[in-house]
C-alpha cells in the first residue's frame, strides 16, 4: 500500500519538473527578442532627424549655409539699393580721343582682364607707334655702331671716348624706346593698324554700361564701358546718426526682396554725415556668386544693433533657416556627412531673422536657405522608414 501511494506523488514531481523547464527557456527567449527590440529601436532613434547629402548634392539644391548671429540688441528695417561692389568696378575709358571703330562687348557680357573689348583710330595713335617704330631703328643703330666701336677699341684703332660716347648713345636709344612702348602701352593694346588702338578690360567680370556707339568720335578719359565683378556686390543705405552709432562693421544684415532672402555683413560706417541727406551712409557686403542680385534693385534690409555696454547673448537666425518638423520649430544643422534636425524654441523675429532661445549654442553652421528641401528629404525618409 505504501509503495502504491507513492507513484501518484513521484508522477506529479516529475510533471511539475518537466513544466518548470519549459518555462525557463521561453522566458530567456522572451528576453533575447526584447534586447534586440531594443537594440533596434536605439539605432532608429540615433538615425531621427538624419539627412544624408554630399556636398555637390547641396550645391545642387540651393541650400546656402551660415552662422547664427550672437549678440546684439535688436533690428532696424530700411529701403536700400543694390550696387556694385567699389573694389570690383572699373570704368574703361578712353586713353586717347578718336573714333570707335570696333566695340566687341554688349551690356550683360563678360569680359576677361586684358582683353579688347575697343578698338579706337586716331592720328595721335599713329605717331605714338610711328614714334615706337623710330626709336627701335634708332636703338638698333646705336647698338650697331657699340658693336663695331668694341672691336676698333679692342683692335687699338678706336680711341677710349668713342667707345664711351657709343656706349651712352646706346644707352639713351634704349630708354628713348622703352618711353615710345610705354606710352602706347598706357593708352592701350595693339589694334590692328598703325592708327588703330585696342582698349583693354582691367579687370574680370560683366559689362553693366556701355556709354557709346559705332563711329562716335570721343575725347581723351571718355568712359566707353564700366565693367564689375558681380560674384560680390554692395548694399547701400542710410542710417539716423542715432541709429548708425548702435551699427558696427560685421554686423549682420537681413536683405528681403521678392522671394528672395540672405544676410550680408556691414563694411562700412561713414564718419560724417551726408551734406544733404544729413544721414549717415553705410556699405554692406553680398555673397552674389549664385547671381540671385542685380545692380540697382531696391531691397529691404533688417540692419543688427549693437546694445551699448550690453552683454546680450542672443542666438539670432535667418528665418528661413527655421521649419515645421511635426509640429516642431526645427533648424537643420550641417554634420559631416549632411545635416541633422534640431528641435529649438523660438523667441521673437523681426527684420527676417529669428531669435533661438534654445537648442543652439550659435557657433553651429545650419541651412539658411531653401532649408524646406530638407524638410522634405526628412520627410521621404520617415515614409521609406515606415514602409519597412
Amino acid at each position: 500500500m505504501k509503495i502504491l501511494n507513492a507513484i501518484p506523488l513521484t508522477l506529479a514531481l516529475l510533471l511539475a519538473a518537466c513544466g518548470g523547464g519549459t518555462a525557463e527557456p521561453e522566458a530567456h527567449e522572451g528576453k533575447e527578442h526584447g534586447e534586440e527590440a531594443g537594440h533596434a529601436e536605439g539605432e532608429a532613434h540615433e538615425d531621427e532627424g538624419k539627412i544624408v547629402l554630399s556636398a555637390d548634392q547641396i550645391a545642387a539644391a540651393g541650400i546656402q549655409i551660415g552662422r547664427p548671429t550672437v549678440g546684439g540688441s535688436g533690428t532696424i528695417e530700411l529701403p536700400a539699393m543694390i550696387e556694385g561692389d567699389p573694389e570690383g568696378t572699373q570704368v574703361v575709358s578712353a586713353a586717347i580721343g578718336g573714333r570707335v571703330v570696333a566695340l566687341s562687348r554688349n551690356l550683360g557680357q563678360s569680359v576677361s582682364r586684358g582683353q579688347v573689348i575697343a578698338v579706337i583710330e586716331s592720328r595721335e595713335v599713329a605717331q605714338l607707334k610711328g614714334e615706337v617704330e623710330a626709336s627701335r631703328a634708332r636703338l638698333a643703330l646705336a647698338r650697331s655702331n657699340l658693336e663695331r666701336e668694341q672691336r676698333l677699341f679692342a683692335q687699338k684703332v678706336s680711341p677710349e671716348q668713342d667707345l664711351i660716347a657709343a656706349r651712352t648713345a646706346a644707352t639713351e636709344a634704349r630708354i628713348a624706346h622703352q618711353q615710345a612702348l610705354g606710352q602706347v602701352s598706357a593708352a592701350g593694346a595693339g589694334g590692328g593698324g598703325l592708327n588703330r588702338l585696342g582698349i583693354t578690360a582691367p579687370v574680370g567680370g560683366q559689362v553693366i554700361s556701355r556709354s557709346v556707339v559705332l563711329g562716335q568720335a570721343v575725347a581723351a578719359d571718355t568712359e566707353l564701358y564700366r565693367v564689375a565683378n558681380l560674384s560680390s556686390v554692395s548694399l547701400s543705405f542710410n542710417l539716423s546718426p542715432a541709429d548708425a552709432g548702435r551699427v558696427k562693421p560685421g554686423n549682420m544684415v537681413m536683405v528681403n526682396a521678392a522671394g528672395r532672402q540672405a544676410s550680408a555683413r556691414v563694411a562700412f560706417v561713414s564718419p560724417a554725415l551726408d551734406p544733404q541727406t544729413r544721414l549717415v551712409p553705410m556699405l554692406a557686403k553680398l555673397d552674389n556668386r549664385a547671381g540671385q542680385w542685380r545692380v540697382g534693385e531696391p531691397v529691404t534690409a533688417a540692419i543688427q544693433l549693437s546694445g551699448a555696454g550690453m552683454a546680450d547673448s542672443a542666438v539670432r537666425v535667418p528665418s528661413t533657416a527655421v521649419q515645421t518638423v511635426e509640429g516642431k520649430p526645427t533648424v537643420f544643422v550641417r554634420t559631416a556627412g549632411g545635416f541633422q534636425a534640431v528641435p529649438v524654441t523660438l523667441g521673437t523675429t523681426a527684420g527676417g531673422s529669428t531669435v533661438i532661445l534654445g537648442g543652439l549654442k550659435g557657433t553651429e553652421q545650419i541651412a539658411t536657405v531653401n532649408s524646406f528641401t530638407l524638410k522634405a528629404e526628412l520627410g521621404k525618409g520617415e515614409a521609406t522608414h515606415e514602409g519597412h
